[in-house]
Order: C-alpha cells, then sequence, then structure tokens
C-alpha cells in the first residue's frame, strides 16, 4: 500500500506513524514506533545515505534528517536499513553529536559535502535500480492475461448481480478516501485464507458463479491478488486497473463510512 507523510501504519497490533524522509531517494520513507525510528538509509549510523542517484537530493536529505528526524527526543533509538560496520542500533542524540556528516552549520555546508565524496558506484546498480523500481508484480503482466477491467468498464458492471466488487484496502484507507457502494470488505492481508478453497470468495465465486473483481488504491495489490486468486482456481478473477485512483478519474460512485 502507498503511504504518506502524517499516516499512521497498523501491522500486526502495532502502529507506525509515516515520516517521508526523502533525500537519499525522492521517495524515502521513515517510521516511528513510540521510542524508536526506522530511517531506512536516510539517517544511517555515523552516516547518511548518498544522494547521488536514484533521485537523490542532498538538499531535501538535509531537511528530512535536521528538521524531522533530528527533532525526534534523543533518546530515540535509531535502526537504519543496513550498516557496513556491524552497528544495529543507536540514538537521535548519538548521531547528533558522533555522526561526522552532520557537524555542518548550514544547508550549503551539507550539500557541498555530500556533493563531493565521490563515491564508487554500487556493485549491480544497473540491474539493482530498475529491479527497485520494478518491486511487486507489474499491472501489464495481468493486462496482457485479460484479467483487468478498466474503471469505465468496472462502472458500468456495478450493482449487477452476477459480479462481486471486492475492495482489498485497509479500513483506514477505506474511511480516508471512500468506498465503492456495495463492494465486499476483504483486506490483501486475508487473501490467502480467502482465496483457497473454503475460503469465502473461493465459494462466493464456484458456488455463485459470481465474478470476483478485485481492487485497492492504486492497482498494485489487486493484481497480485488476481494472480493469487487465478492459482487457487478463481478463473472469473481480475481487477481494476489503476485501482480508486483510477475508479475517481472515471467519475465512479464513491460513498463514505
Amino acid at each position: 500500500m502507498r503511504v504518506a507523510e502524517g499516516d499512521r501504519l497498523a501491522i500486526e497490533g502495532i502502529c507506525l506513524d509515516v515520516l517521508y524522509t526523502p533525500g537519499h531517494t525522492d521517495d524515502s520513507y521513515s517510521f516511528r514506533l513510540a521510542d524508536r525510528v526506522f530511517t531506512g538509509d536516510t539517517l544511517l549510523i555515523r552516516g547518511t545515505g548518498r544522494t547521488d542517484f536514484q533521485n537523490g537530493d542532498p538538499r531535501a536529505q538535509y531537511d528530512s534528517i535536521f528538521n524531522k528526524l533530528l527533532k525526534l527526543p534523543d533518546d530515540t533509538l535509531v535502526y537504519p536499513a543496513h550498516d557496513y560496520k556491524g552497528d544495529s542500533v543507536s540514538t537521535v542524540g548519538e548521531e547528533k553529536f558522533f555522526n561526522p556528516r552532520l557537524q555542518v552549520k548550514s544547508v550549503d555546508e551539507y550539500v557541498d559535502l555530500m556533493n563531493n565524496l565521490k563515491l564508487p558506484n554500487p556493485k549491480m546498480m544497473d540491474v539493482a535500480v530498475p529491479a527497485n523500481m520494478h518491486v511487486g508484480l507489474c499491472q501489464a503482466d495481468i493486462a496482457q492475461k485479460g484479467w483487468a477491467l478498466s474503471a469505465a468498464e468496472a462502472i458500468a458492471l456495478c450493482g449487477r448481480p452476477g459480479v462481486a466488487l471486492v475492495d482489498l484496502r485497509e479500513s483506514d484507507e477505506r474511511a480516508k478516501h471512500g468506498v465503492i457502494p456495495g463492494a465486499l470488505h476483504a483486506p490483501y492481508t486475508n487473501l490467502p485464507a480467502n482465496v483457497v478453497a473454503g475460503g469465502m470468495l473461493h465459494e462466493l465465486a464456484n458456488a455463485t458463479g459470481k465474478r470476483i473483481v478485485f481492487f485497492c488504491a492504486f492497482g498494485e495489490r489487486s493484481a497480485m491478488a488476481v494472480q493469487a486468486a487465478q492459482d487457487a482456481g478463481i478463473t472469473s478473477a481480475c481487477h481494476i486497473e489503476g485501482g480508486i485512483a483510477a475508479w475517481k478519474k472515471a467519475d465512479g460512485p464513491l460513498a463514505r463510512q
């Protein structure tokens, strides 16, 4: 699922506050959990993520670090995505005082520092970067198999008795962005149990003959759901390409919970 600054992400009994911390890349995020923060490649232990490829921006990274992460209490535990020396955890206070890249007096000094690191390209960068950009099952692959509907096609099916629209989004997404009237709510996290024999969606499709039409926020989860459903024998399964975002652009009906 896609998140934005200020969102809260609930996962199996814990809740993470979402912090948008661009700089290493333009889509870098950090996640705060009570007394700790998971900083990805933005803030490392005694270092910061490089900013010279994948749409990196040292000025944006300075803002992310100095105006967001370092504003957290000094005793906040810092867990970066990785470390090259075997360290696993630091604190905001430690990094303020001991991180050599943070001992700058201005954003311009930080930009100059990061622009002159002269680091070699990471190994396999030409392979890794495209792979990062293509994570998950591509919606085009599902469309090529004939398992995708445009938003307009899905709108035309809305309300038909032989069609079951299945909303894979989490409850907070539904509350924030609205719901398609009459759609079933079956969160993506419950998908494995729902599509196997005996599962709710498997029975709905095979006992009643309904066509299962998955949708999510932008189409990524629903594309993966279609593949899983087809693998489980739900041959009617398809999805709304582009998800709720495309549905809204096509003026599809939406209701508030």
